[in-house]
């Protein structure tokens, strides 16, 4: 298929590098030579997050056009289908479908992400490290089906599961060894063998909170899809797709179906896979890239079902070789009709959900974004991309300083990036706004830390590569030529200029303790802030949204924070 305007890739035999376009695998005298190849359509998304309805502000667009909504999702879906043989098509997803969802879903335990994403025809899914978040017999109910073991079926129908399957080569129970779901499928399509390989990112235990992955070990991407590719070529499936809730990112100047200066683990993972691997169809980090990367064909749709990527494969009727497979990265618009069913199934659970989620919780005088606008002024490649400050960041930080300084003593507080979905516009805030702003649900945590062990947490932020939001309590200074410490010894480091740090304009003293606030997902050393679990007296307070809630009610009408909590030593001697 071709989409006009918009640019294919493909797969090639000599790329060894990461490239946009490559070779086709064959020549056109060798493709004719034998029976005519049999044409596979793959439609992938990854990232979805339940967003049934069109995701709004910064998320709710693409390629300069509005973008997503399951509604439009399945029609394009369908039309795509429809233009290949669709016998021919195989719908598969990459991880995070549910997980940091908006009210609609999140308020069901996403059951209705999974009848939305089962209703447009989805096949094959690995699991993503959201697939996590409550826990691996949560994830296993949500493939099987049943009511949730305490909210029931909340909107008064049973849950019949999943009618796709997950796949997850690489989680394996501990106690057993044994994979938690199906490592693989094997798709039969006229006669060949296509095998898809479902996996999540080794490094998921440190970006999910310790109950959700308990009874759990990760394995080693590369090598878990070349074991299971082994297997698959020995039951004769030479036509492997490696489903990886694993990314990267590609420059700024690059288009959705661009690969320019391509980085992050999926360079290492895909370099390191065996070469009967064709495809990996990546996500995480929800970016939308097109590339070749060892002779692989590797794509990423960005996030929010706001892409599809219609990737077309030629297999060899008699080999079942893939003779080429080629990409393109197609914006899921909001010109086309909306699939009826999907409206239907969206009211449904709308009417169910009654009057809360409008219900006005507070007022801003102006859209406060989870956008990181002030990159330490001059954030350069020895600083992590997450590294500024970000308006809603810093006033959830404030929330929930506010609902510990008096009850718990907690003169700071510290947000995880992360943990901020969206943005909230300007005007009234509604619940199921700042819902989607804090799904998570984390209780909030106050904890006693020594003064050194603050200086290390920030120092850490260099390692983790995650600049956490701070509090309004909260001032200290950056030395971008200072050195980060090792992973084993964050405290080595020499980002954080000693005696910067301050809380409510006093210096923080390496020797005394400090009560500050975290969640409880920070608190278990989240996001590898291992610092944070030597912390002493800990204890648990609301739950965050609460939280965040009672901020806005109480201190309405909000406007967006100031942005000088974190300064660089340039930034202090030109003042």
């Amino acid at each position: 298929m071709s989409i006009p305007g918009m640019r294919r890739a493909a797969i090639g035999l000599t790329a060894l590098a990461v490239t946009a376009f490559g070779a086709v695998a064959t020549t056109p005298d060798q493709a004719d030579a034998g029976p005519k190849p049999v044409d596979v359509t793959l439609l992938a998304l990854n990232d979805f997050h339940g967003n049934l309805e069109p995701p709004s502000g910064s998320s709710g667009s693409i390629a300069g056009q509005p973008a997503g909504g399951v509604e439009y999702l399945a029609t394009h879906l369908a039309e795509l289908r429809a233009a290949a043989k669709k016998k021919n098509t195989i719908t598969v997803a990459a991880g995070d479908l549910i997980g940091a969802s908006p009210l609609l879903s999140a308020a069901f335990h996403d059951e209705p992400t999974i009848e939305a994403l089962s209703m447009a025809g989805l096949d094959y899914a690995s699991v993503g490290n959201h697939e996590f978040d409550e826990g691996a017999d949560e994830l296993l109910r949500i493939q099987n089906g049943g009511c949730h073991p305490v909210d029931g079926c909340a909107d008064g129908t049973p849950y019949e599961g999943a009618g796709f399957q997950y796949l997850s080569a690489n989680a394996f129970k501990t106690a057993t060894g044994r994979p938690l779901l199906p490592p693989y499928a094997i798709h039969k399509v006229q006669g060949v063998k296509v095998g898809f390989i479902g996996m999540t990112l080794e490094g998921t235990p440190q970006i999910v909170s310790q109950e959700g992955v308990a009874g759990l070990s990760f394995a080693d991407e590369a090598d878990t899809a070349n074991r299971y590719a082994r297997e698959l070529r020995r039951k004769g499936v030479e036509a492997i797709v490696v489903l990886l809730h694993e990314g990267g990112a590609q420059a700024a100047t690059g288009g959705i179906n661009d690969c320019v200066g391509m980085t992050g683990p999926i360079v290492d993972i895909a370099n390191r896979m065996d070469p009967s691997i064709d495809v990996v169809v990546s996500g995480h980090t929800h970016q939308a890239y097109n590339c070749n990367i060892n002779d692989k064909l590797v794509t990423s749709a960005s996030s929010f079902g706001r892409l599809v990527t219609d990737i077309d494969l030629k297999i060899d009727r008699r080999t079942g070789d893939v003779l080429t497979a080629t990409a393109e990265n197609v914006v899921v618009t909001r010109d086309v009709d909306k699939d009826r069913a999907q409206t239907d199934l969206i009211d449904r659970y709308k009417e169910v959900l009654g009057p809360v989620a409008g219900r006005v919780v507070g007022e801003t005088t102006t859209a406060i974004t989870k956008t990181q606008e002030n990159l330490l002024a001059t954030c350069d490649s020895r600083v992590p991309a997450s590294c500024g400050e970000s308006p809603l960041g810093n006033l959830i930080a404030d929330a929930q300083l506010a609902a510990t300084d008096d009850e718990q003593g907690a003169v700071a507080a510290f947000m995880n990036p992360g943990g901020v979905r969206a943005d909230l516009d300007a005007g009234p805030v509604t619940y199921e706004e700042a819902f989607t702003v804090q799904p998570f649900a984390n209780n909030l945590a106050t904890l006693d830390l020594t003064g050194a062990q603050l200086y290390c947490l920030l120092e850490q932020q260099f390692i983790t590569g995650r600049i956490l939001y701070p509090s309004s309590t909260v001032r200290y200074v950056v030395d971008l030529n200072g050195t980060t410490g090792p992973s084993t010894d964050p405290c080595a480091g020499s980002r954080i200029v000693r005696g910067s740090l301050t809380f409510g304009g006093v210096a923080v003293d390496t020797a005394s303790t400090y009560r500050v606030t975290v969640n409880n997902f920070l608190a278990g050393g989240g996001d590898g802030f291992s610092v944070l679990t030597g912390g002493t007296n800990l204890v648990t307070g609301m739950i965050d949204l609460d939280a965040f809630v009672a901020y806005l009610t109480a201190e309405s009408p909000v406007s967006a924070p100031a942005l000088d909590r974190i300064r660089t030593t340039a930034e202090v001697a030109a003042a």
